[in-house]
């Protein structure tokens, strides 16, 4: 455990808690906005290493000369972006939540324009996918591992699921739909892939449970319903995210592109798209990691009833009062 206030060099300035209140979703919604800033990518490795020392060395109580409080908030906001929070641990920069906006932007404009060929919905639906299982391995619950065979079963199966989707109601739509309903179709493939990428790439932690925490951050159990409750949200949190960028702007390029200024610059409808989801992504990245607290919380007596196993390893580790909340990283 981090020490407390009074133990680091500057007074009221604790470096392990977060700037704004999480209870509240306004203050998740900034906080994420923050940490997801996606200029955070371009930092080099070497500057990334030394914010992480720097804020390794406030917690150990030492406040290097010439520190002000403003270089610490700076170099927590890159070490919070970019360091895994179970294991510390540099992310890849493709898979962290700051690489949502480039990297989304490019796959999902790519997907909402070119998908009239069953040859580009398999390209760019396996392109979204291998993305998908990047980020959601990078952000999975750390203290849960994850075996290689169990990653290929996880990607294969969402980019199956993605393409059998989007090549089934692809051609069902071609014969039973007009042209713009077909353009959601990349959105229905993205959702149903969610919900089998993220349960699969994350199934130790369903196998095994993640492990929970008092409020003190004292391990107590593991538990498997912690973990569905913490998958669940997950999922839901990734489709409300691509829900805006591939839900408005099929509407909006319908009405576009029957414009005479659009029809003359029909190269650039693949670019404006990209940039349109762009604009959706730098409000939806943080909005949708803010839905739910990443410290996830569950009562002592859901746990009962849910995960009755794991309330009974509870009540013997705490020899009968265990804490009434328990608290774990549910991942983004």
């Amino acid at each position: 455990m981090a020490p407390g206030n009074s133990e680091f060099p500057l007074p009221g300035f604790n470096i392990d808690e977060r700037l704004w209140d999480q209870n509240s979703l306004l203050g998740r919604f900034k906080h994420y906005l923050w940490v997801t800033d996606p200029r955070t990518v371009f930092t080099p490795t070497s500057k990334l290493y030394k914010a992480k020392q720097l804020v390794e060395d406030y917690r150990a109580g030492v406040l290097p000369p010439g520190v002000t409080k403003e270089d610490l908030i700076y170099a927590k906001k890159l070490y919070e972006s970019s360091f895994h929070p179970d294991s510390g641990e540099l992310q890849n920069v493709i898979g962290r939540m700051s690489c949502q906006v480039p990297g989304g932007m490019i796959l999902t404009g790519a997907m909402l324009q070119w998908y009239k060929t069953n040859l580009a919905v398999v390209f760019w639906q396996w392109m979204n996918q291998s993305f998908n299982a990047l980020v959601n391995y990078t952000n999975r619950n750390a203290n849960s591992e994850i075996t290689t065979t169990q990653i290929t079963v996880a990607y294969v199966s969402a980019t199956s699921s993605a393409l059998a989707v989007s090549l089934i109601l692809k051609s069902y739509l071609a014969k039973a739909a007009s042209p713009f309903l077909q353009r959601y179709v990349p959105f229905a493939a993205v959702a149903s892939a969610n919900m089998v990428n993220i349960p699969l790439m994350r199934q130790r932690e369903l196998a095994n449970g993640v492990m929970m925490f008092d409020e003190a951050g004292n391990e107590m159990v593991t538990s498997k319903a912690a973990a569905a409750k913490g998958i669940t949200q997950v999922v839901t949190s990734r489709i409300v995210m691509a829900a805006p960028g591939m839900t408005l702007l099929p509407v909006v390029m319908e009405y576009l592109e029957k414009k005479k200024w659009m029809q003359k610059i029909k190269p650039l409808h693949g670019p404006i798209q990209i940039m349109g989801v762009g604009c959706c992504l730098l409000f939806m990245t943080p909005f949708a990691c803010s839905i739910f607290n990443q410290r996830c919380a569950i009562t002592s007596t859901t746990l009962k009833s849910l995960d009755s196993k794991a309330y009974d390893s509870l009540i013997k580790k705490t020899d009968g009062k265990p804490p009434e909340v328990l608290y774990f990283n549910k991942g983004l």
